[in-house]
């Protein structure tokens, strides 16, 4: 595959910004095919949709300051995270969302595969989104959806690195990843068939982008679409912490803990 796809690079604060009001601000950080991943910030009381389903793929979040109230299942059963709570309502689960607390409250939404959802925010129309109102004769059980709160997840430690694994569907897996100094790095190159995505938590890192490497730091994000040549490594001195996106999975989680 020809070198003509090239990764995305965001500083802090940047993205596509689709709605900037006093009560919220929505910004568009990556739209592919796979994923679209977005940064959302509400303010107190602010509610999201009402309990509602998608038929063809997964809606997730991940909390990354103050709290977010979710609502899921077939009861819309409340829980609520703060931050480093991962929750994923695969195809089918009933789910909503909403800044029930004092305090503003700023996350990630990922849709995988993104269907659409670009459109949404941008204000298009929603007519022909993947969304539906909870079926009359049910929907999947509570024990479908995942949520992982902060330091839950399926641990991975190896010598040089530490990772939580917080999701494994089909249409996306999830995880936080800790490089210490001494990790060698991971090799510039290509997915043919899914999108590798970061946001880097703590720390600096080196991204291979096509032929150079950049550097960035804490809330960068970083995309790398099918075809993309990319890596990275953690140039020290202390720990990189990110969160990494694999969507659809092909295995990746499967790989991590071999």
């Amino acid at each position: 595959m020809e070198l003509d796809v090239q990764p995305l690079l965001l500083g802090p604060g940047d993205g596509e910004t689709t709605t900037d009001r006093p009560e919220r601000t929505l910004r568009i950080l990556c739209d592919f095919e796979q994923v679209i991943i977005s940064w959302f910030r509400y303010e107190p009381g602010e509610e999201g949709p009402e309990p509602h389903i998608h038929r063809q793929h997964s809606d997730a979040f991940y909390v990354l300051g103050g709290e977010v109230d979710f609502g899921l299942g077939p009861d819309v059963t409340r829980i609520t995270g703060g931050p480093g709570t991962f929750v994923a309502a695969p195809p089918n689960v009933v789910h909503t969302f909403k800044n029930s607390s004092d305090a503003t409250a700023t996350f990630l939404n990922i849709h995988a595969p993104s269907m659409g959802f670009g459109d949404v925010l941008r204000g298009r129309g929603r007519e022909h989104f993947d969304q539906f109102d909870p079926p009359e004769d049910g929907s999947r059980p509570l024990g479908d959806a995942v949520c992982q709160r902060a330091g839950e997840g399926e641990r991975v430690e190896h010598e040089t690195t530490s990772h939580l694994i917080k999701a494994e569907l089909p249409e996306l897996s999830f995880f936080e990843m800790t490089f210490e100094p001494e990790f060698e790095g991971v090799d510039p190159h290509i997915h043919e068939d899914h999108v590798d995505a970061f946001l880097v938590l703590e720390g600096e890192v080196d991204f291979v982008l096509g032929n150079e490497v950049r550097r960035a730091d804490a809330a960068s994000f970083f995309a790398a679409p099918p075809g993309a040549r990319h890596g990275f490594a953690n140039p020290g001195p202390g720990p990189l912490r990110v969160l990494n996106f694999h969507a659809p999975d092909r295995g990746f989680a499967g790989r991590l803990r071999s």
